[in-house]
Protein backbone atom coordinates (compact mmCIF):
# COMPACT_ATOMS: atom_id res chain seq x y z
CA UNK A 1 0.00 0.00 0.00
CA UNK A 2 0.89 3.56 -0.60
CA UNK A 3 3.23 5.51 2.32
CA UNK A 4 1.08 8.43 1.92
CA UNK A 5 -1.66 10.19 -0.48
CA UNK A 6 0.08 11.01 -3.54
CA UNK A 7 -0.75 14.24 -5.15
CA UNK A 8 -2.40 14.67 -8.43
CA UNK A 9 -1.57 17.21 -10.61
CA UNK A 10 -1.38 20.29 -9.25
CA UNK A 11 -2.10 19.13 -6.06
CA UNK A 12 -0.85 20.93 -2.92
CA UNK A 13 -0.71 20.06 0.74
CA UNK A 14 -2.29 21.91 3.02
CA UNK A 15 0.08 23.27 5.16
CA UNK A 16 -1.40 22.11 8.66
CA UNK A 17 -1.99 18.95 7.95
CA UNK A 18 -0.31 15.36 8.29
CA UNK A 19 0.09 13.41 5.26
CA UNK A 20 2.24 10.92 7.18
CA UNK A 21 1.37 10.54 10.75
CA UNK A 22 4.52 8.82 11.43
CA UNK A 23 6.35 11.67 11.71
CA UNK A 24 3.58 11.67 14.98
CA UNK A 25 4.63 8.72 16.03
CA UNK A 26 2.85 5.09 16.94
CA UNK A 27 0.73 5.94 19.90
CA UNK A 28 -0.72 9.18 18.59
CA UNK A 29 -1.22 7.03 15.49
CA UNK A 30 -3.16 4.68 17.31
CA UNK A 31 -4.95 7.04 19.58
CA UNK A 32 -6.28 8.79 15.63
CA UNK A 33 -7.26 5.44 14.81
CA UNK A 34 -9.20 4.96 17.92
CA UNK A 35 -10.98 8.04 17.05
CA UNK A 36 -11.84 7.00 13.77
CA UNK A 37 -13.00 4.16 14.69
CA UNK A 38 -15.44 6.06 17.66
CA UNK A 39 -16.57 8.08 15.26
CA UNK A 40 -17.85 5.20 13.12
CA UNK A 41 -19.73 3.49 16.26
CA UNK A 42 -22.92 5.65 16.54
CA UNK A 43 -24.23 5.05 12.87
CA UNK A 44 -22.70 1.63 12.56
CA UNK A 45 -24.25 -0.47 14.93
CA UNK A 46 -28.26 1.78 14.67
CA UNK A 47 -28.18 -0.05 11.40
CA UNK A 48 -28.01 -3.58 12.63
CA UNK A 49 -30.10 -2.26 15.64
CA UNK A 50 -32.93 -1.08 13.63
CA UNK A 51 -32.56 -3.88 11.09
CA UNK A 52 -31.93 -7.08 13.58
CA UNK A 53 -28.46 -8.35 11.71
CA UNK A 54 -25.67 -8.37 14.59
CA UNK A 55 -23.54 -5.80 15.79
CA UNK A 56 -20.31 -8.04 16.05
CA UNK A 57 -20.65 -9.27 12.29
CA UNK A 58 -21.45 -5.62 11.84
CA UNK A 59 -17.81 -4.44 13.35
CA UNK A 60 -16.03 -7.38 11.95
CA UNK A 61 -17.02 -6.98 8.38
CA UNK A 62 -16.98 -2.78 9.09
CA UNK A 63 -13.51 -3.70 9.12
CA UNK A 64 -12.87 -6.11 6.56
CA UNK A 65 -14.84 -3.90 4.23
CA UNK A 66 -12.27 -1.17 5.01
CA UNK A 67 -9.35 -3.02 4.76
CA UNK A 68 -10.39 -4.52 1.49
CA UNK A 69 -11.22 -0.93 0.13
CA UNK A 70 -7.70 0.22 0.90
CA UNK A 71 -6.39 -2.90 -0.91
CA UNK A 72 -8.05 -1.86 -4.43
CA UNK A 73 -7.74 2.13 -3.40
CA UNK A 74 -4.09 1.35 -3.38
CA UNK A 75 -4.04 2.92 0.04
CA UNK A 76 -4.06 6.34 -0.91
CA UNK A 77 -7.81 7.15 -0.01
CA UNK A 78 -8.54 7.85 3.92
CA UNK A 79 -11.88 6.31 3.84
CA UNK A 80 -13.76 4.36 6.26
CA UNK A 81 -16.69 1.83 5.38
CA UNK A 82 -19.69 1.50 7.81
CA UNK A 83 -22.89 0.34 7.84
CA UNK A 84 -24.96 1.75 4.82
CA UNK A 85 -28.35 3.66 5.39
CA UNK A 86 -29.41 3.17 2.12
CA UNK A 87 -30.23 -0.64 2.18
CA UNK A 88 -32.28 -0.03 5.17
CA UNK A 89 -35.56 -0.42 3.33
CA UNK A 90 -34.46 -3.29 1.61
CA UNK A 91 -34.34 -4.78 4.79
CA UNK A 92 -37.39 -3.49 5.76
CA UNK A 93 -39.00 -4.63 2.69
CA UNK A 94 -37.99 -8.72 3.07
CA UNK A 95 -37.86 -9.03 6.98
CA UNK A 96 -39.97 -6.09 8.39
CA UNK A 97 -39.58 -7.00 11.89
CA UNK A 98 -35.99 -8.52 11.40
CA UNK A 99 -36.97 -11.48 12.06
CA UNK A 100 -33.91 -14.03 11.74
CA UNK A 101 -34.92 -15.91 8.94
CA UNK A 102 -35.51 -14.23 6.21
CA UNK A 103 -32.70 -11.71 7.36
CA UNK A 104 -30.63 -13.99 4.85
CA UNK A 105 -32.43 -13.78 1.99
CA UNK A 106 -32.31 -9.64 2.52
CA UNK A 107 -28.88 -9.84 2.87
CA UNK A 108 -28.51 -12.10 -0.78
CA UNK A 109 -30.60 -9.07 -2.06
CA UNK A 110 -27.70 -6.68 -0.91
CA UNK A 111 -24.85 -8.76 -1.94
CA UNK A 112 -26.38 -8.98 -5.45
CA UNK A 113 -27.27 -5.09 -5.80
CA UNK A 114 -23.53 -4.61 -4.93
CA UNK A 115 -22.23 -6.63 -8.03
CA UNK A 116 -23.34 -3.55 -9.87
CA UNK A 117 -20.43 -1.82 -8.31
CA UNK A 118 -17.55 -3.97 -10.34
CA UNK A 119 -19.45 -3.15 -13.64
CA UNK A 120 -19.53 0.45 -13.19
CA UNK A 121 -16.24 0.05 -11.85
CA UNK A 122 -15.06 -1.32 -15.19
CA UNK A 123 -17.10 1.15 -17.18
CA UNK A 124 -15.31 4.03 -15.62
CA UNK A 125 -12.14 2.49 -16.23
CA UNK A 126 -12.77 1.73 -19.81
CA UNK A 127 -13.94 5.39 -20.54
CA UNK A 128 -11.80 7.16 -18.31
CA UNK A 129 -11.65 9.26 -14.90
CA UNK A 130 -10.97 12.68 -16.95
CA UNK A 131 -14.05 12.02 -18.60
CA UNK A 132 -16.24 10.57 -15.94
CA UNK A 133 -15.24 13.74 -13.95
CA UNK A 134 -16.66 15.95 -16.36
CA UNK A 135 -20.11 15.30 -14.88
CA UNK A 136 -19.04 16.21 -11.43
CA UNK A 137 -17.76 19.98 -11.55
CA UNK A 138 -17.42 21.66 -8.38
CA UNK A 139 -21.15 23.81 -8.86
CA UNK A 140 -22.34 19.66 -8.57
CA UNK A 141 -20.66 17.74 -5.91
CA UNK A 142 -19.82 21.07 -3.78
CA UNK A 143 -23.46 20.82 -3.16
CA UNK A 144 -23.59 17.24 -3.16
CA UNK A 145 -21.30 17.09 -0.22
CA UNK A 146 -23.80 20.15 1.39
CA UNK A 147 -26.48 17.98 1.38
CA UNK A 148 -25.07 14.79 2.55
CA UNK A 149 -24.21 16.95 5.89
CA UNK A 150 -27.65 18.58 6.27
CA UNK A 151 -29.56 15.55 5.31
CA UNK A 152 -27.42 13.56 8.13
CA UNK A 153 -28.46 16.81 10.83
CA UNK A 154 -31.84 15.51 11.74
CA UNK A 155 -30.71 12.05 12.98
CA UNK A 156 -28.60 14.45 15.19
CA UNK A 157 -30.79 16.63 16.05
CA UNK A 158 -33.29 13.86 17.14
CA UNK A 159 -30.18 12.05 19.30
CA UNK A 160 -29.31 14.74 21.12
CA UNK A 161 -33.25 15.61 21.91
CA UNK A 162 -32.66 12.60 24.11
CA UNK A 163 -30.77 14.41 26.77
CA UNK A 164 -29.78 17.95 25.66
CA UNK A 165 -27.28 18.76 28.50
CA UNK A 166 -25.10 15.42 27.43
CA UNK A 167 -25.35 16.50 24.20
CA UNK A 168 -24.21 19.91 24.72
CA UNK A 169 -21.04 18.61 27.29
CA UNK A 170 -20.14 16.33 24.18
CA UNK A 171 -20.15 18.98 21.63
CA UNK A 172 -18.53 21.71 24.06
CA UNK A 173 -16.04 19.33 24.70
CA UNK A 174 -15.42 18.94 21.06
CA UNK A 175 -14.66 22.62 20.57
CA UNK A 176 -12.46 22.96 23.62
CA UNK A 177 -10.23 20.47 22.69
CA UNK A 178 -10.21 21.66 19.12
CA UNK A 179 -9.79 25.24 19.68
CA UNK A 180 -7.93 25.63 23.00
CA UNK A 181 -6.39 22.15 24.28
CA UNK A 182 -2.85 21.46 23.53
CA UNK A 183 -0.96 17.99 21.99
CA UNK A 184 -2.65 14.75 21.70
CA UNK A 185 -5.93 16.17 23.63
CA UNK A 186 -6.01 18.89 20.70
CA UNK A 187 -6.08 16.46 17.68
CA UNK A 188 -8.53 13.83 19.53
CA UNK A 189 -11.34 16.19 19.80
CA UNK A 190 -14.06 13.38 18.98
CA UNK A 191 -12.41 10.73 21.19
CA UNK A 192 -12.73 13.58 24.25
CA UNK A 193 -16.25 14.35 23.10
CA UNK A 194 -17.77 10.32 23.39
CA UNK A 195 -15.37 9.82 26.77
CA UNK A 196 -16.27 12.99 28.84
CA UNK A 197 -20.20 12.65 27.71
CA UNK A 198 -20.30 8.70 27.63
CA UNK A 199 -18.36 9.12 31.53
CA UNK A 200 -21.16 11.99 32.58
CA UNK A 201 -24.61 10.08 30.92
CA UNK A 202 -23.16 7.03 33.49
CA UNK A 203 -22.65 8.93 36.21
CA UNK A 204 -26.33 10.58 35.93
CA UNK A 205 -27.81 6.94 35.33
CA UNK A 206 -28.09 6.84 31.47
CA UNK A 207 -26.92 3.86 30.73
CA UNK A 208 -27.76 0.51 31.79
CA UNK A 209 -24.99 -1.67 32.21
CA UNK A 210 -26.73 -4.61 32.43
CA UNK A 211 -26.01 -5.86 29.12
CA UNK A 212 -22.21 -5.52 29.43
CA UNK A 213 -22.39 -7.12 33.01
CA UNK A 214 -24.13 -10.17 31.04
CA UNK A 215 -22.05 -10.35 27.84
CA UNK A 216 -19.15 -12.50 27.61
CA UNK A 217 -15.46 -11.65 27.33
CA UNK A 218 -14.88 -13.60 23.91
CA UNK A 219 -17.15 -14.69 21.38
CA UNK A 220 -17.21 -15.47 17.45
CA UNK A 221 -18.87 -12.38 15.86
CA UNK A 222 -20.34 -14.53 12.97
CA UNK A 223 -23.02 -17.47 12.96
CA UNK A 224 -23.53 -19.84 10.22
CA UNK A 225 -27.25 -19.48 10.10
CA UNK A 226 -27.09 -15.95 10.12
CA UNK A 227 -25.10 -16.27 6.12
CA UNK A 228 -26.15 -16.48 2.90
CA UNK A 229 -24.61 -19.59 2.51
CA UNK A 230 -26.83 -21.45 5.35
CA UNK A 231 -30.13 -20.79 2.51
CA UNK A 232 -28.38 -22.85 0.19
CA UNK A 233 -27.59 -25.89 2.72
CA UNK A 234 -31.66 -25.46 4.84
CA UNK A 235 -33.12 -24.68 1.74
CA UNK A 236 -33.89 -21.83 -0.06
CA UNK A 237 -36.67 -20.53 -1.45
CA UNK A 238 -36.42 -19.47 -4.79
CA UNK A 239 -39.54 -17.23 -5.03
CA UNK A 240 -38.54 -15.40 -2.16
CA UNK A 241 -34.91 -15.29 -2.99
CA UNK A 242 -36.10 -13.68 -6.44
CA UNK A 243 -38.13 -11.24 -4.49
CA UNK A 244 -35.20 -10.19 -2.75
CA UNK A 245 -33.14 -9.70 -5.61
CA UNK A 246 -35.29 -7.57 -7.52
CA UNK A 247 -36.51 -5.29 -5.06
CA UNK A 248 -33.23 -4.38 -3.50
CA UNK A 249 -30.92 -4.32 -6.70
CA UNK A 250 -32.28 -0.77 -7.99
CA UNK A 251 -31.24 0.82 -4.86
CA UNK A 252 -27.40 0.04 -5.88
CA UNK A 253 -27.92 3.14 -8.26
CA UNK A 254 -28.62 5.20 -5.41
CA UNK A 255 -25.37 4.20 -3.72
CA UNK A 256 -23.33 4.16 -6.53
CA UNK A 257 -24.32 7.95 -7.24
CA UNK A 258 -23.59 8.68 -3.46
CA UNK A 259 -20.19 7.09 -3.80
CA UNK A 260 -19.00 9.59 -5.95
CA UNK A 261 -20.20 12.57 -3.43
CA UNK A 262 -18.73 10.87 -0.56
CA UNK A 263 -15.32 10.42 -2.60
CA UNK A 264 -15.70 14.30 -4.10
CA UNK A 265 -16.13 15.07 -0.48
CA UNK A 266 -12.82 12.99 1.13
CA UNK A 267 -10.87 15.02 -2.13
CA UNK A 268 -11.97 18.32 -1.39
CA UNK A 269 -10.96 17.47 2.48
CA UNK A 270 -7.41 16.29 1.62
CA UNK A 271 -7.09 18.53 -1.09
CA UNK A 272 -6.23 15.29 -3.02
CA UNK A 273 -8.67 14.17 -6.51
CA UNK A 274 -9.30 10.85 -5.24
CA UNK A 275 -11.69 10.72 -8.77
CA UNK A 276 -8.59 11.07 -10.63
CA UNK A 277 -5.87 8.90 -8.77
CA UNK A 278 -6.42 5.92 -8.01
CA UNK A 279 -9.95 6.86 -9.95
CA UNK A 280 -13.14 5.84 -9.27
CA UNK A 281 -13.12 2.32 -10.88
CA UNK A 282 -10.99 1.48 -7.98
CA UNK A 283 -12.84 3.44 -5.15
CA UNK A 284 -16.18 1.72 -6.25
CA UNK A 285 -14.52 -1.87 -6.72
CA UNK A 286 -13.19 -1.81 -3.54
CA UNK A 287 -16.82 -0.69 -1.72
CA UNK A 288 -18.69 -2.68 -3.77
CA UNK A 289 -16.40 -5.82 -3.00
CA UNK A 290 -16.58 -4.96 0.83
CA UNK A 291 -20.78 -4.80 0.43
CA UNK A 292 -20.33 -8.00 -0.90
CA UNK A 293 -18.47 -9.93 1.15
CA UNK A 294 -20.40 -8.13 4.23
CA UNK A 295 -23.99 -9.18 2.84
CA UNK A 296 -22.84 -12.79 1.94
CA UNK A 297 -21.71 -13.32 6.08
CA UNK A 298 -24.56 -11.51 7.27
CA UNK A 299 -23.87 -7.83 8.10
CA UNK A 300 -25.05 -4.88 6.68
CA UNK A 301 -23.70 -3.36 3.46
CA UNK A 302 -21.07 -0.94 3.61
CA UNK A 303 -20.33 2.69 2.32
CA UNK A 304 -17.69 5.23 3.17
CA UNK A 305 -18.43 6.98 5.59
CA UNK A 306 -19.34 11.14 6.31
CA UNK A 307 -18.63 10.97 9.85
CA UNK A 308 -15.15 9.95 9.07
CA UNK A 309 -14.71 12.64 7.01
CA UNK A 310 -16.22 14.72 9.63
CA UNK A 311 -12.65 13.56 11.69
CA UNK A 312 -10.52 14.18 8.59
CA UNK A 313 -11.54 17.67 8.19
CA UNK A 314 -11.47 18.63 12.32
CA UNK A 315 -8.25 17.15 13.08
CA UNK A 316 -6.12 17.36 9.55
CA UNK A 317 -4.62 14.32 9.64
CA UNK A 318 -5.05 12.77 6.26
CA UNK A 319 -2.70 9.83 6.46
CA UNK A 320 -4.92 6.45 5.39
CA UNK A 321 -2.69 4.61 8.02
CA UNK A 322 -4.79 5.97 10.95
CA UNK A 323 -8.02 4.78 9.35
CA UNK A 324 -6.58 0.95 8.76
CA UNK A 325 -5.71 1.47 12.35
CA UNK A 326 -9.35 1.83 12.85
CA UNK A 327 -10.56 -1.12 10.72
CA UNK A 328 -7.95 -3.39 12.89
CA UNK A 329 -9.17 -1.90 16.18
CA UNK A 330 -13.08 -2.69 14.65
CA UNK A 331 -12.13 -6.18 13.48
CA UNK A 332 -10.40 -7.22 17.26
CA UNK A 333 -13.13 -5.89 19.00
CA UNK A 334 -15.72 -7.48 16.86
CA UNK A 335 -14.43 -11.00 19.00
CA UNK A 336 -15.59 -9.27 22.67
CA UNK A 337 -18.77 -8.92 23.39
CA UNK A 338 -18.91 -7.41 25.92
CA UNK A 339 -17.12 -4.41 24.16
CA UNK A 340 -20.17 -4.59 21.33
CA UNK A 341 -22.32 -4.35 24.46
CA UNK A 342 -20.48 -1.42 25.86
CA UNK A 343 -21.38 0.23 22.43
CA UNK A 344 -25.11 -1.07 22.40
CA UNK A 345 -25.51 1.03 25.50
CA UNK A 346 -23.92 4.25 23.84
CA UNK A 347 -26.73 6.72 24.91
CA UNK A 348 -28.58 8.43 21.67
CA UNK A 349 -27.58 12.00 23.37
CA UNK A 350 -23.59 10.88 23.60
CA UNK A 351 -23.86 9.64 19.85
CA UNK A 352 -26.14 12.83 18.69
CA UNK A 353 -23.69 15.40 19.98
CA UNK A 354 -20.98 13.77 18.61
CA UNK A 355 -22.98 13.56 15.33
CA UNK A 356 -23.35 17.68 15.06
CA UNK A 357 -20.43 18.44 14.84
CA UNK A 358 -19.43 15.97 12.40
CA UNK A 359 -22.41 16.81 10.29
CA UNK A 360 -21.93 19.96 10.16
CA UNK A 361 -18.16 19.56 9.29
CA UNK A 362 -19.20 17.60 6.00
CA UNK A 363 -21.33 20.42 5.02
CA UNK A 364 -18.93 22.90 5.55
CA UNK A 365 -16.19 21.02 3.46
CA UNK A 366 -18.98 21.20 0.68
CA UNK A 367 -19.01 24.92 1.23
CA UNK A 368 -15.46 25.25 0.94
CA UNK A 369 -15.42 23.13 -2.19
CA UNK A 370 -17.68 25.69 -3.86
CA UNK A 371 -15.65 29.05 -2.16
CA UNK A 372 -11.90 27.48 -3.26
CA UNK A 373 -13.23 26.59 -6.80
CA UNK A 374 -14.34 30.43 -7.42
CA UNK A 375 -17.76 29.00 -8.34
CA UNK A 376 -19.32 32.08 -10.03
CA UNK A 377 -23.00 32.55 -8.37
CA UNK A 378 -23.61 35.42 -10.60
CA UNK A 379 -24.24 33.04 -13.40
CA UNK A 380 -27.95 31.69 -13.05
CA UNK A 381 -26.92 28.19 -14.27
CA UNK A 382 -24.92 28.13 -11.51
CA UNK A 383 -27.56 29.13 -9.04
CA UNK A 384 -30.24 27.14 -10.61
CA UNK A 385 -27.57 23.78 -10.09
CA UNK A 386 -26.98 24.48 -6.64
CA UNK A 387 -30.58 25.11 -5.61
CA UNK A 388 -31.79 22.25 -7.22
CA UNK A 389 -29.36 19.63 -5.99
CA UNK A 390 -30.24 20.91 -2.27
CA UNK A 391 -33.85 21.50 -2.42
CA UNK A 392 -34.25 17.97 -4.14
CA UNK A 393 -31.77 16.25 -1.96
CA UNK A 394 -32.91 17.51 1.83
CA UNK A 395 -36.58 17.70 0.81
CA UNK A 396 -37.16 14.10 -0.52
CA UNK A 397 -35.18 12.76 2.40
CA UNK A 398 -37.64 14.54 4.68
CA UNK A 399 -40.50 13.47 3.15
CA UNK A 400 -42.75 10.62 4.90
CA UNK A 401 -41.47 8.31 2.38
CA UNK A 402 -38.05 9.04 2.44
CA UNK A 403 -37.29 8.83 -0.87
CA UNK A 404 -39.54 8.74 -4.17
CA UNK A 405 -41.04 5.72 -4.95
CA UNK A 406 -41.59 4.77 -8.95
CA UNK A 407 -43.00 1.97 -9.77
CA UNK A 408 -41.87 -0.73 -12.30
CA UNK A 409 -44.98 -3.02 -13.33
CA UNK A 410 -45.11 -5.03 -9.64
CA UNK A 411 -41.71 -3.65 -8.75
CA UNK A 412 -41.09 -0.46 -6.22
CA UNK A 413 -37.96 1.30 -6.83
CA UNK A 414 -37.34 4.01 -4.11
CA UNK A 415 -34.42 6.56 -5.07
CA UNK A 416 -33.25 8.67 -1.96
CA UNK A 417 -33.16 12.67 -1.79
CA UNK A 418 -29.48 12.52 -2.31
CA UNK A 419 -29.68 10.34 -5.33
CA UNK A 420 -32.18 12.23 -7.29
CA UNK A 421 -30.09 15.28 -6.27
CA UNK A 422 -27.46 14.33 -7.72
CA UNK A 423 -28.78 13.04 -11.02
CA UNK A 424 -31.18 16.05 -11.55
CA UNK A 425 -27.57 18.17 -11.12
CA UNK A 426 -25.43 16.37 -13.53
CA UNK A 427 -28.21 16.26 -16.05
CA UNK A 428 -28.24 19.99 -15.68
CA UNK A 429 -24.84 20.58 -15.54
CA UNK A 430 -24.40 18.74 -19.02
CA UNK A 431 -27.40 20.15 -20.75
CA UNK A 432 -27.62 23.98 -19.50
CA UNK A 433 -25.27 26.70 -21.71
CA UNK A 434 -22.30 28.57 -19.59
CA UNK A 435 -20.52 24.98 -18.82
CA UNK A 436 -16.46 25.81 -18.64
CA UNK A 437 -14.08 23.27 -20.77
CA UNK A 438 -10.39 22.85 -19.98
CA UNK A 439 -8.37 22.62 -22.49
CA UNK A 440 -5.03 20.95 -23.12
CA UNK A 441 -1.60 22.71 -23.90
CA UNK A 442 -1.07 19.87 -27.02
CA UNK A 443 -4.98 20.22 -27.63
CA UNK A 444 -5.12 16.35 -27.30
CA UNK A 445 -8.34 14.82 -25.72
CA UNK A 446 -6.79 12.60 -22.92
CA UNK A 447 -4.47 15.74 -21.58
CA UNK A 448 -7.74 17.96 -21.51
CA UNK A 449 -9.27 15.12 -19.55
CA UNK A 450 -6.26 15.51 -17.04
CA UNK A 451 -6.32 18.98 -16.78
CA UNK A 452 -10.48 18.98 -15.93
CA UNK A 453 -10.18 16.19 -13.43
CA UNK A 454 -7.02 17.85 -11.81
CA UNK A 455 -9.04 21.54 -11.73
CA UNK A 456 -11.71 20.29 -9.44
CA UNK A 457 -9.69 20.93 -6.44
CA UNK A 458 -6.88 23.28 -7.69
CA UNK A 459 -8.89 26.38 -9.41
CA UNK A 460 -4.91 27.69 -10.33
CA UNK A 461 -4.90 25.13 -13.06
CA UNK A 462 -7.47 27.35 -15.29
CA UNK A 463 -4.92 29.21 -17.11
CA UNK A 464 -7.15 27.99 -20.31
CA UNK A 465 -10.38 28.53 -20.04
CA UNK A 466 -12.92 27.57 -23.10
CA UNK A 467 -16.47 28.79 -22.22
CA UNK A 468 -19.62 27.18 -24.43
CA UNK A 469 -21.88 29.57 -25.83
Amino acid sequence: MADKPTPTMGAQDQPDAVYDARTLGTPKMIVFGAQHMFAMFGATILVPTLTGLSVSATLLFAGIGTLIFHFFAKGKVPAFLGSSFAFIAGYSAIAPHGEAELLPYACLGVACAAMLYPIMSVLFKAFGAGRVIRFFPPVVTGPIVISIGLILASSAIQNCSTNWLVAIIAVTTIVVCNIWARGIIRITPILMGVVVSYTVAAFMGLIDFTPVEEAAWIGLPVLYENTVFSLFTNGIDTGLATTAIITIMPLAIATIVEHVGDISAISTTCNRNFIAEPGLHRTLMGDGLGTIVASLFGAPATTTYGENTGVLALTKVFDPRVVRIAALFAILLSFCPKFAAVIEVMPACVIGGVSLVLYGMISAVGIRNLVENHVDFTKSRNVLITALIIVLSIGIAYTEAGAIVIMAGSVAVALSGLAVGSLVGILMNIILPGRDEFTAIDGTVAESDQRHAAHLHNPQLNAKVVKDE
